[in-house]
């Protein structure tokens, strides 16, 4: 007998993607080749600034800390007191993480979370909540208004605003009474904000500003990714933002561990934070594509619902995700299927909108 068991990777889902490799084959055979929109990986490229400070701290021999720079804390304060209206934010308040995904899937492992108790996330949500609580063995709860949980071993609450997958944004009053039933209730809550920068129908607003939270940050923790809004999903740039006292704790816990964000990455992400510019030019990329390729589905057919921010279009025809997923394969465009997102998705196929424009040319031609 091995000794590995697979009694970990036992507790966890099907990795989701393996099984749309057939559907990729089916697109790939197109003569004009695949659109893929499947998955929400940035295209275009790194912003200059950010390559030119990456490539002069290249030459980084010395260990990086897990806490990273007093420059990198500066950025990170400085970015979520202007753009996320947080106000008195000091660099306790703040730690870089290697990546939004790492955090996400090992938060309740270093949150000493396990048997007994249980970790909510919605109920159409992004697959790694729920591998998070896997991971350590707690159980994972759904729900469409988490204020209806029953919080008796509740320990850990997600939010996702805007939503990975459907684009929906949480308005400031429901989030404000979603953060004082949590803190009423002793429950943590951790708001995965990573699209904030991407509202096209609705501004989303972070748990961090002050008609949220009532101006502290006891109970609450905003996680935010470099990934999508500055081109930077292969650099692992992110970082979580609020409650002191559990950032001292996952630091420690971090630390210990050696998880360590890369020191050029470090100096890229203080120059990535310091720069709007490249933010607002992305945006009006992401713009255009997402105009175009919503007018080719709605006008084949597709209804699309929420999608008010974020990178993706939440689109259906109103028939099992994997008649469409297979439908649109045979036009060469790849997408993904609703229920990798959960059951109540079986209906749905999310769009993204993370490709160049020739090929977003080419999906709105075949849907034509």
């Amino acid at each position: 007998m091995s000794a590995v068991s697979g009694a970990v990777s036992s507790r966890l889902p099907v990795f989701p993607w393996d099984k749309l490799e057939p559907y990729k084959k089916t697109a790939a055979a197109h003569p004009d080749g695949i659109v893929d929109l499947s998955v929400g990986t940035p295209v275009d490229p790194v912003p200059e600034p950010i390559r030119r400070a990456l490539t002069a701290a290249a030459d980084s021999p010395g260990y990086p800390t897990v806490w990273g720079t007093t420059e990198l804390r500066d950025a990170l304060t400085g970015w979520c007191e202007r753009r996320l209206g947080a106000v008195g934010f000091g660099h306790r308040n703040v730690l870089p993480v290697v990546g939004s995904k790492e955090l996400v899937a090992w938060l309740p492992t270093q949150l000493g979370l396990g048997a007994g108790d249980r970790v909510a996330y919605p109920r159409l949500a992004y697959p790694t909540y729920e591998v998070g609580a896997r991971l350590c063995g707690a159980e994972p709860v759904v729900y469409d208004d988490p204020t209806e949980l029953d919080p008796s071993g509740l320990r850990l609450l997600w939010l996702n605003s805007p939503s990975n997958p459907t684009g929906k944004v949480l308005g400031k009053d429901e989030l404000t009474r979603i953060v004082a039933w949590a803190r009423e209730h002793g429950i943590l809550v951790f708001s995965d904000e990573c699209y904030l920068e991407l509202g096209w129908e609705a501004e989303p607003v972070s748990v961090l500003h002050p008609d949220v939270c009532g101006g502290t940050y006891e109970g609450i923790v905003a996680v935010h990714s470099l990934s999508k809004r500055s081109n930077l999903a292969g650099y692992r740039a992110a970082f979580v933002a609020g409650d002191a006292d559990v950032l001292a704790e996952l630091l420690l816990i971090r630390k210990h561990g050696g998880m360590m964000t890369p020191a050029p990455v470090q100096a890229a992400t203080v120059a990535a934070l310091g720069d709007d510019t490249h933010v607002a030019e992305q945006r009006e990329r992401y713009a255009a594509r997402r105009a175009a390729l919503r007018a080719a589905l709605e006008a084949h057919g597709f209804r699309i619902e929420h999608s008010e921010a974020s990178l993706y279009l939440w689109a259906t025809r109103d028939e099992p995700c994997w008649e469409t997923v297979a439908y649109l394969a045979e036009k060469g465009v790849l997408v993904a299927p609703g229920d990798f997102y959960g059951t109540a998705g079986d209906r749905f196929v999310r769009v993204a909108f993370t490709a160049t424009d020739e090929r977003v040319e080419a999906a709105v031609k075949r849907l034509g």
